[in-house]
């Protein structure tokens, strides 16, 4: 969308006092999301009605999900562009396309009208700490209507796009929607079916991007593994790790978002014999209880779960592994929630994530009872991190005295004259960092890469100096 707008000649300013056009991109993923969502919303539609922009634009998943209710509450906006609308954004922004019916981001753009000057449209990105003062309505709690249309959009290599990135990294999308049916998840209402993008397309933007000084590329989709399978193409995600791989100016490439069926021997050689390809796998496995899983409509159990990871460790030397949880599934026990455990103490993951189970309308787990208290909930999450956090620190201080790559991605926001950077095995805002001491902040520019001597760690953070 930025990309779009700044090509038809909009100006794209990171100041909402600036902008006359506001554009809230939003989440509906989970309850969480969907009131900061709201929240960013209703901020914005005060400016509109105290007069400090002229046009609300709302996009992304609560527009999709939500548009007829956020139309009806808040009157304010002028427009919603669903998933699969993201080239309408110019129609959205553009005062004479108000009442256009479009559905629905901390950036904005000055208006391309013809015959008049530029206007200034900030894109607003929804903020955690974004709160407003009087209390914000509910995320409406019935059944989305019938859409109108399936999303079926996905950009390629010609769309323009706006780095929001530092410069050093880009996330490249290889494919759009999901065709799995998970009891807890509402993105294929909102995503569409699965779509693959072409090879040449991903090499084509890959390319630009490592033209423009980006070194590390972070391949995403609701399920990466499964790139290509749609086009009855089997293989596909190991040519195109290969492929990149020869793109002159790349350092890593990062796969993000596997899943457990779908993640193949070929992927593994890959990843093990393609020196730009990261020893990194993001496998979230939302549970080990056969019958959590089967309630959820996962595949797998424990035992085809620990036979998956040794594989895994088996053919990538040195991997590092990520997942995430869900815990308090409807139904779960507290002898389900203790396999989990065992699993965690066992397996050791180098990351680990956990959410607790968001019970959401539209999906198949909303019919089931959503039987567990939230304080129950957050305490089985705390457990698991507790439990986590242990292992991670018996595990940071057997780095102590190595020496490994690391990727500057600039000076620490926390720490006053301290690099930051990350490992191989480290994915940007997900994972831990690596604080680079004794040495001088103005010698190194993001995207370098450097050796470095682990001297210590701090929490799940690594200290360390250059080599």
């Amino acid at each position: 969308m930025l990309g779009i707008a700044q090509q038809a000649g909009h100006e794209i300013t990171p100041s909402a006092d600036e902008a006359e056009v506001l554009v809230v991109n939003t989440c509906a993923f989970i309850d969480n999301a969907k009131q900061e969502s709201i929240d960013a919303i209703l901020e914005m539609a005060g400016r509109k009605r105290d007069g400090r922009c002229t046009r609300l634009v709302v996009t992304g998943c609560l527009a999709e999900r939500y548009r007829e209710e956020l139309k009806k509450e808040i009157p304010e906006i002028d427009a919603l562009l669903g998933t699969g609308e993201v080239p309408q954004i110019l129609e959205a922004i553009d005062a004479r396309g108000a009442g256009s019916g479009v559905r629905g981001a901390e950036y904005g753009t000055r208006g391309a009208n013809s015959g008049q000057p530029p206007a200034p449209v900030t894109f607003f990105r929804k903020h955690p700490a974004t709160r407003i003062p009087h209390a914000a309505p509910r995320t409406p709690r019935t059944p989305h209507p019938a859409r109108r249309v399936v999303p079926t959009y996905i950009y390629d290599a010609d769309t323009p796009r706006l780095q929001t990135t530092p410069r050093h990294f880009a996330y490249v999308k290889v494919a759009e929607g999901c065709d799995y049916t998970c009891a807890f998840c509402i993105i294929p209402t909102l995503r569409g079916e699965y779509r693959s993008r072409t090879a040449d397309s991903i090499v084509r933007e890959a390319r630009a991007l490592a033209e423009r000084g980006v070194k590390e590329l972070l391949l995403i989709s609701q399920d990466t593994t499964f790139y290509g399978i749609d086009r009855g193409d089997r293989g596909a995600l190991a040519r195109l790790l290969r492929d990149l791989n020869r793109i002159a100016g790349l350092q890593w490439i990062r796969l993000l978002y596997l899943y457990p069926t779908t993640i193949t021997d070929d992927v593994l050689d890959a990843m093990a014999e393609c020196e730009k390809v990261c020893r990194y796998v993001d496998l979230p496995l939302q549970h080990a209880s056969a019958d959590v899983l089967k309630r959820m409509r996962r595949p797998g159990n424990r035992k085809m779960y620990d036979k998956l990871l040794a594989r895994i460790r088996a053919r990538v030397p040195g991997v590092t592994l990520r997942t995430t949880f869900i815990v308090g599934f409807p139904g779960e026990t507290e002898q389900e929630f203790a396999e989990l455990e065992a699993f965690v103490e066992d397996t050791r993951f180098d990351h680990l994530g956990v959410f607790t189970y968001s019970h959401e309308e539209g999906t198949r787990a909303f019919a089931l009872k959503d039987d567990l208290p939230a304080a129950a909930k957050q305490n089985r999450r705390e457990r698991i991190m507790k439990r986590q956090q242990r292992l991670v620190a018996a595990a940071q201080l057997s780095r102590i005295g190595t020496e490994t790559a690391v990727l500057i991605d600039g000076p620490s926001a926390e720490h006053e004259l301290v690099l930051q950077g990350r490992l191989e095995g480290q994915a940007p805002d997900i994972d831990p960092v690596v604080y680079l001491t004794d040495c001088d902040p103005s010698s190194l520019v993001g995207g370098s890469l450097i050796k470095a001597r682990i001297v210590g760690a701090q929490g799940y953070d690594l200290l360390a100096t250059p080599v």
